[in-house]
């Protein structure tokens, strides 16, 4: 099946007291896929949301695909709850779960979910690599995970090019600081999943960002 483009904006930076309008006018808007970011102020510093939240988003919004980031200590602990949530896939950091990784893995296509993995900024793409086949999904990240609005760094490219070249039909995303400005730089590297927070939620035109992205993805899978 031939890798398409696909533009998943992060809702962590949408008013959260509006959350299911905001997701639903990104997806209005063309969206291919919701980015939830999860955060348990243990492996990031910060705290945003958990499963309840996402059930009622659920709840609302039946059809589109949820992704959630899993920027947490103990990915085992939300397995079931997020599978129970409806969430479709199920991003991971493996920094904190070494050890244990693809047991992680077999548990979360087991619950249901497909299965992503997250690197952080400091780990090298090395470091997934013996866990690719029990992957659907590589997640690059561009910024030190934990909060919105950073700046993108674009010395992470060397390991998109690196997965894409070893893998060319694997899902890969990017995400942190990706925008307009940056989106040539990460689809010519070899990304398809494009994670895109600030950018397309603060922009007066959501439909032309996420339009504009799509077609620069598009472009370097042709």
């Amino acid at each position: 099946m031939p890798l398409s483009a696909k533009i998943g904006p992060s809702i962590l930076n949408a008013d959260l007291s509006q959350l299911h309008e905001a997701s639903q006018k990104l997806l209005d808007n063309g969206a291919d896929y919701l980015h939830l970011d999860v955060m348990d102020g243990h492996f990031v510093p910060n705290l945003t949301f958990g499963h309840p939240v996402v059930k009622c988003l659920r709840n609302k919004i039946r059809d589109a695909f949820f992704e959630t980031h899993m920027m947490v200590a103990e990915p085992q602990r939300w397995i079931e709850p997020m599978a129970d949530a409806g969430v479709d896939q199920y991003t991971f950091h493996i920094e904190p779960v070494l050890t244990d990784v693809s047991g992680i893995c077999r548990k979360v296509r087991e619950s249901g979910m497909k299965v992503g993995l997250a690197l952080k900024p400091g780990t090298a793409v090395d470091a997934v690599k013996e866990f690719i086949p029990m992957a659907d999904m590589i997640l690059v990240m561009t910024v030190e995970p934990g909060f919105g609005g950073q700046a993108f760094m674009g010395d992470m490219m060397p390991k998109v090019v690196w997965l894409r070249e070893n893998y060319p039909e694997l899902d890969i995303e990017v995400d942190g600081g990706v925008g307009p400005k940056n989106i040539d730089v990460c689809s010519q590297a070899g990304a398809n999943m494009i994670v895109s927070g600030t950018a397309v939620i603060q922009a007066p035109d959501q439909k032309a960002v996420i339009a504009s992205l799509r077609e620069s993805v598009q472009k370097s899978l042709k």
